[in-house]
């Protein structure tokens, strides 16, 4: 796709939503909601996973040819065009050295956060996305998005059904962002747009604000950490189809819609790391640096850590085979402290006794995303 111009390969671009799908039902459900609701969609498969460590954690299988089989049937029951986009280069270079970088100092990554941003929201919005009317994907939030209308006003209370509901919602969505191309200089103004559970219909009203990062309806799903480094020129232009429902009536949705993935689990690993086993990723990159383990109250070395990277403050699993046996079964254990200066990891059995130290923390990379 990068040989051939936008105008050439997506000439109706400006009147179309790029759909990032996964194959998971979470996205699926978004695609068809929009679909469904008149929106024009084509979706994007993005090849980020890491071939040569994939096949080494799968023993030569590729895993991702399951989630390509599930994204190309949804779109060939809706009838909606599918593309797959490499942005591996990309990955690699903005995510995963991010990645080991900050596991190398000590600190504990969060490379979900940094796909959102520099990959999903990122990359593929400035290589691709920035030619569509919008980006929408299957997470589980809303937002706020500026509009060219003066006011907009949907009432579905005539809707019964989750799906005719949804639909509304998709068409206030995409009706909010108006003209793409107008969107970076009218973030002045902006409509909220919020549909109730149950069914009462859309309030609307215009607010002199940038663009805005709602909590999804289901706080148990909720995604907004996730999504917590967007910047507003990335978030005025996202959609985020489900954000309005819960968990339970997304998958209800998606056998509702006969979807051909409805009964495919959800997905539990690293973004687009897949099935790669997190410690051994670690390994590979960083290899082991052995050092004492030491118990926080008494300061008596209880064993040797095989790197302070395998572990994090908070963490329980995976102290035991690390401590000696007179130790290991005195747990529950928990890492209290990681420093670096000197490769020692202190353990506590009183993880939330009032001598540990949790009145300050120190936080870098701020983010408004107000702008």
């Amino acid at each position: 796709w990068a040989t051939a111009s936008a105008a050439s390969r997506w000439p109706r671009a400006s009147e179309e939503v790029a759909v990032l799908l996964s194959g998971g039902v979470d996205s699926s459900v978004a695609l068809r909601l929009l679909h469904d609701a008149g929106v024009r969609c084509r979706a994007f498969y993005l090849r980020i996973w890491l071939e040569d460590e994939q096949a080494h954690a799968s023993r030569g299988e590729c895993p991702w040819e399951e989630d390509w089989a599930c994204a190309s049937a949804v779109c060939e029951q809706a009838g909606v065009p599918l593309e797959a986009v490499s942005l591996q280069d990309e990955y690699s270079q903005l995510v995963v050295e991010y990645l080991i970088s900050e596991a190398a100092a000590g600190r504990t990554p969060n490379p979900d956060i940094m796909c959102n941003s520099r990959i999903k929201f990122g990359a593929f919005l400035d290589k691709v996305g920035r030619h569509f009317a919008a980006v929408a994907s299957g997470h589980y939030a809303r937002s706020t998005v500026p509009t060219p209308s003066c006011a907009m006003v949907l009432d579905t209370r005539a809707t019964r059904s989750a799906q005719d509901r949804s639909a509304a919602y998709a068409t206030a969505m995409v009706a909010a962002h108006g003209d793409a191309s107008k969107t970076s200089v009218l973030r002045e103004r902006e409509l909220e747009a919020r549909v109730g559970q149950d069914g009462s219909g859309v309030a609307s009203a215009e607010l002199p604000a940038p663009a805005q990062l709602l909590m999804s309806a289901d706080p148990h799903k909720d995604q907004t950490y996730f999504l917590s480094q967007l910047r507003q020129d990335q978030l005025e232009r996202v959609l985020f189809p489900i954000g309005h429902l819960p968990k339970s009536e997304v998958r209800a949705l998606a056998e509702e819609l006969q979807l051909p993935n409805r009964q495919r689990k959800d997905s539990q690993g690293i973004c687009f790391l897949g099935q790669l086993n997190y410690d051994d990723f670690l390994r590979d990159h960083l290899g082991e640096r052995p050092g004492p383990v030491f118990e926080f109250e008494t300061k008596q070395v209880i064993g040797t850590h095989r790197g302070l990277w395998f572990h994090t403050v908070g963490q329980r699993r995976g102290l035991v085979p690390v401590l000696t046996n007179a130790f290991a079964a005195k747990g529950p254990w928990y890492v209290v402290k990681k420093d670096v200066e000197n490769n020692a990891l202190h353990v506590s059995r009183e993880y939330t006794a009032a001598d540990k130290s949790r009145n300050a923390f120190n936080a870098n990379s701020l983010n408004w995303l107000s702008g």
